[in-house]
């Protein structure tokens, strides 16, 4: 067991988490403890209720705010039974990355349980697409050995345009925590001053976003990575993807998406039957490198 308290990015609200292990078949399950009577919001899918901005989950009227980050670091480590205790709606923002869900997940110690993983493997491609032109956005999953994140944005700001754009990785390389969990959410000043007046991004600020103005970042200690941008763009994926519940065995790619197009692309996967199989290997070494196993400390 972990805890951590922090912030919401958005709602500014103090909020405590509390990661605890579960039983195996249990899922990743929010348990917003804050409540008279505690409410579990298991994670899939269909839970998801609100993508503006970032995913949020619901059960009925109960809801928890901004999981991608904490479910980005679940998919780099390969947890896939986890209580998540909260005591707020929106999951705290901490360093505005994956890496401090990282540390404390291996800081508790990630435990090996008895029973091969559950794994949805794709079959045939699907795809969701959305605006045309300039506005065209697309992401697609296909069948792959494996889980491979291939992303490119394209923002047309100089501070971002300076950076790469693309970014191609595979779950094999063990590199999650190093090469990932690290790269924060960003956002634009002329942005910022719009969501506050909405009251919104209230708890967010340099020490937990990158920020920039109409030319340059504003951050005094720069980039973590000289891709930071579109790193933390396969971060978001990660976590979106994973709200399925369980690994992927597929290669997404993916053009200008968000929490939005990400979601919606994992309810045509499971909309389309013959377009997947869940699969599990009793021998761990004809499973998939990266899946199977439990990823290694920092």
């Amino acid at each position: 067991m972990t805890r951590a308290v922090g912030v919401g990015l958005h709602s500014g609200e103090r909020v405590e988490l509390v990661l605890r292990p579960a039983q195996v078949n249990t899922g990743i399950v929010f348990r917003r403890i804050d409540l008279p009577q505690p409410v579990d919001i298991p994670v899939r899918a269909s839970s998801v209720t609100d993508t503006r901005l970032a995913s949020t989950i619901s059960n009925g009227n109960v809801k928890v705010h901004t999981i991608e980050h904490l479910m980005s670091a679940l998919c780099g480590l390969g947890i896939d039974n986890l209580y998540v205790d909260i005591s707020a709606e929106e999951v705290p923002i901490l360093d505005g990355s994956a890496a401090s869900f990282v540390f404390l997940l291996q800081s508790a110690g990630i435990e090996l349980q008895n029973a091969p993983k559950k794994i949805l493997r794709v079959l045939k491609e699907v795809q969701v697409r959305q605006g045309q032109g300039v506005q065209e956005k697309w992401a697609t999953l296909s069948p792959y050995h494996g889980f491979r994140l291939s992303f490119e944005i394209d923002f047309q700001h100089p501070a971002v345009d300076s950076t790469g754009q693309r970014v191609v990785f595979d779950m094999e390389s063990g590199r999650y925590s190093q090469d990932i969990a690290r790269a924060r959410t960003f956002g634009f000043t002329k942005d910022v001053e719009m969501m506050r007046a909405n009251g919104l991004a209230l708890g967010g600020g340099l020490d937990n976003a990158i920020v920039m103005d109409d030319y340059r970042v504003l951050n005094a200690e720069g980039l973590r990575y000289d891709d930071e941008f579109v790193k933390h763009k396969i971060l978001d994926a990660m976590g979106d993807l994973y709200i399925l519940g369980s690994p992927l065995m597929a290669s997404y790619s993916a053009f200008r998406s968000g929490h939005a197009l990400n979601n919606a692309l994992l309810r045509a996967l499971l909309a389309s039957p013959e377009s997947y199989e869940w699969v599990s290997f009793e021998d761990e070494k004809k499973a998939p490198k990266g899946l199977a196993d439990l990823a290694s400390a920092w």
